[in-house]
């Protein structure tokens, strides 16, 4: 499962350097929704790593499913990076998901900009433990 989880993890590398273009494109709910795969798929190579199919799209449980496999608690610091993420899965794409205007409309460099860092947190925790 090893190759698997390097496929997964250079995926998320890719849309990590997605997110940024969007980021630097200010076209700020889309990076977000990239950051937020970039570390999906990190998570993803992790359980692979352990030999567990991965499901599910929640940055927070891939990581609670690899620590529990571990029998660890996860980092307070890991989860709330996990957190931040999850948060852009559904209102960064969806109009329905705000009250009224668009994702884009919602969406501003700030947000954008602690959702590639929470990714790039994740991403390196990810690339230790792979030890890449």
């Amino acid at each position: 499962m090893r190759d698997e989880a390097l496929r997964w993890f250079d995926e998320a590398l890719w849309d990590l350097d997605t997110a940024r273009i969007l980021h630097r494109e200010k076209r700020f709910n889309a990076a977000a929704f990239y950051s937020h795969q970039a570390a999906e798929k990190a998570c993803k190579a992790l359980l692979y790593n352990v030999n567990e199919a991965p499901w599910g799209h929640s940055v927070r449980e891939l990581l609670a499913r690899y620590y529990n496999r571990l029998g660890e608690t996860p980092p307070n610091e890991l989860m709330t990076y996990a957190r931040e993420l999850d948060r852009h899965y559904i209102p960064s794409r969806y109009p329905n998901a705000h009250p009224a205007g668009t994702p884009h409309e919602a969406y501003d460099e700030e947000t954008s900009r602690r959702a590639l860092e929470a990714a790039e947190r994740v991403i390196q925790f990810v690339k230790n433990v792979l030890r890449l």
